[in-house]
């Protein structure tokens, strides 16, 4: 039986262009490819765990136009629950300008939207998926105080939580002690801690400052190097799978969303880390946010790599 996932977090359209690089302050770049592609790191995490297998529920606001009715069809083909789903009639879907350089690397800007107005009520309104969750994963594009109020409830009913703390931003130590995993890559470790995450020993130690804070888990996220988890169960480095990289968009949220049904399917952590390192492995060859994420007989298929 699938496991269940709620993801709560924001939905959005990302516009991307395609260039040799991105530009710099002042600057235009002639001749890149655009694309559209339906977007927002709560969408990608929901749509990742959707693929890689588990049972989701999205919480979440869209607008009432054409980009917030493409999202909710993107999300009832992947087979992903959206009654919490919200037509916003005040504020339009959100949208993201994504600027794609030849090397993979690349630059975002986010409109928020109706994502912006994602409440403790929306959350309260949910409480009975969360409660019933093995997993809920959030992320920073939505208020605090709703990031806060689904911590608070998944953690009062002994739900696991993973914070993906993205974009990056400080967190108090109440939202942190809510967290099961807190998934940072460098430069969110960075911020968080003061620690600038530069090598294996930096990242070691930026894990072991956040879990003092009162973290359970800490997966630090080193892009193709893969990932440094700091944890009861396990402590150590997890190698990356060695890809051609061509849009490296969405690769944390694939790792979330796959980690979370790694996690909840009972994994030794190891292997689950290893699976959601696939995911992403997967996602950074194909261009795009959610049309990256993999299907579970993808990902296991690279597993024996």
């Amino acid at each position: 039986m699938a496991h269940r996932i709620v993801v709560v977090g924001s939905s959005n359209t990302d516009m991307i262009i395609q260039a040799a690089r991105i530009p710099r302050p002042g600057e235009t770049i002639l001749g890149g490819q655009f694309s559209m592609a339906a977007g927002g790191k709560g969408a990608n995490q929901a749509v990742a765990a959707a693929r890689a297998g588990g049972q989701v529920t999205f919480v979440a606001r869209v607008g009432n136009d054409v980009f917030g009715e493409q999202a909710i069809k993107g999300f009832v083909a992947d087979g992903i629950d959206v009654k919490h789903v919200i037509k916003d009639p005040d504020a339009p879907s959100g949208v993201a300008l994504i600027f794609v350089a030849a090397d993979g690397e690349n630059s975002i800007g986010v409109a928020s939207g109706a994502n912006g107005r994602l409440s403790p009520a929306d959350v309260q309104a949910a409480a009975d998926a969360i409660g019933s969750a093995d997993v809920l994963v959030m992320q920073l594009e939505t208020p605090m105080e709703t990031v806060k109020a689904a911590a608070r409830m998944a953690a009062s009913r002994k739900v696991r939580v993973i914070l993906n703390p993205a974009p990056a931003q400080p967190l108090s130590d109440d939202l942190l002690k809510c967290a099961s995993v807190l998934t940072p890559n460098e430069t969110e470790a960075e911020l968080l801690t003061g620690v600038k995450v530069d090598s294996e020993a930096k990242a070691a130690e930026a894990a072991k400052a956040l879990r003092a804070r009162g973290v359970g888990m800490v997966i630090v996220t080193l892009g193709a190097k893969g990932v440094y988890v700091s944890a009861d169960e396990f402590t150590g480095p997890v190698p990356g799978f060695v890809v051609k990289a061509v849009d490296s968009t969405a690769a944390g949220d694939v790792f979330n969303g796959a980690l979370a049904v790694s996690l909840a399917e009972g994994r030794p952590l190891a292997d689950a880390v290893r699976f959601a390192n696939a995911a992403a492995a997967i996602s950074v060859t194909r261009l795009g946010a959610q049309p990256s994420a993999p299907k579970r007989a993808e990902i296991e298929q690279m597993l024996k790599r």
